[in-house]
């Protein structure tokens, strides 16, 4: 077990996600930077989709029962054992009674805490992963607070073996170089939206507003217009009104102002939905802080599949150097 002694600003058990069920209105949740949490589990000898603790900004300060062996990953979160620093992605002991502490991320926004074993709550639609909005999932549904008890699942024989593995860093992204660009597939509502205002989407340095979160990342800038037209029957009276269509998870929700709706964003509704962040790029996304900037930079689907592909070969390549 692990005792939460200080749940930090929101943290939630999350693994891929809760997949299959869009088309009943349930948003797949999971890790907001799906690559940073894969890594983690990579380090302690996990599978991809054992769930990890998602910790936002703030990290969580946590106390072992039993002895572990953990792992950071994602944005830079100085952490200690006892008066021991914990390198970042580096698979470390805990041994029984000693707790981790943690402070605030630097160079991102979420950090990923895997344990040996995984986090073993009970999975709700074949997911473990917290969606608040409802509360199911994850720790009774919600973020984590002091006093909370964290199972732990049975650790592999080999986990000893993973102790002191190093992701090497050609293998990883570089949170602090990573670049404002997002990439983009322009399309789907698109066409609602004026010439230069549509120039302007991928033109223009916005801004991630503090309202950013797991539903969706709203981002300040200029004012983009739409084509002036009678509204068809179903569609509400605002010009960024549409009949109501299905969002995709990384759609950009137009409502003046951009929305890029996230891992626990509704499925559907009635606002035009210009382009979708390529996922690979939302993992990008999931780390922008608060006032820092992005722009979107538009590619073709197969750039976008190419994009996936590389991840996915950065990610083998992560797992075959900790294997040898």
């Amino acid at each position: 077990m692990i005792e939460v002694l200080d749940g930090g600003i929101s943290t939630t058990v999350q693994d891929l996600g809760r997949h299959g069920q869009y088309h009943i209105g349930m948003p797949p949740s999971g890790a907001m930077d799906e690559e940073a949490h894969r890594v983690a589990n990579a380090l302690v000898g996990n599978e991809a989709d054992d769930a990890t603790l998602e910790m936002t900004y703030g990290g969580a300060d946590l106390r072992f029962e039993t002895d572990a062996v953990i792992a950071l990953s994602g944005a830079t979160m100085a952490a200690t054992i006892g008066d021991e620093p914990v390198p970042m992605h580096t698979a470390v002991r805990v041994e029984e009674g000693e707790e981790l502490e943690t402070e605030f991320a630097t160079d991102g926004a979420r950090t990923y805490l895997s344990v040996a074993g995984g986090i073993d709550v009970d999975p709700v639609m074949e997911s473990r992963s917290t969606y608040t909005l409802v509360g199911i999932g994850g720790y009774e549904g919600r973020t984590l607070a002091e006093g909370d008890r964290l199972p732990i699942g049975e650790q592999s024989a080999a986990s000893d073996e993973v102790l002191g593995a190093e992701a090497p860093d050609e293998h990883l992204r570089d949170l602090d170089g990573d670049g404002t660009d997002i990439a983009v597939v322009v399309g789907l509502c698109d066409y609602r939206l004026t010439d230069e205002s549509r120039e302007r989407l991928c033109d223009t340095e916005w801004t991630v507003t503090p309202e950013a979160d797991r539903v969706g990342y709203r981002l300040e800038g200029p004012e983009l217009e739409f084509v002036e037209r009678e509204q068809p029957f179903g569609a509400g009276r605002d010009p960024s009104n549409v009949v109501d269509i299905g969002y995709p998870v990384g759609s950009i929700q137009l409502p003046q102002k951009p929305i890029v709706l996230m891992q626990d964003a509704v499925t559907g509704g009635g606002y035009a939905t210009v382009g979708t962040v390529v996922s690979t790029e939302r993992n990008r996304l999931a780390q922008r802080r608060t006032h820092e900037t992005v722009q979107f930079e538009a590619v073709t689907v197969d750039e976008a599949v190419e994009r996936r592909g590389v991840a996915k070969d950065r990610m083998a390549a992560l797992r075959e150097a900790l294997e040898g």
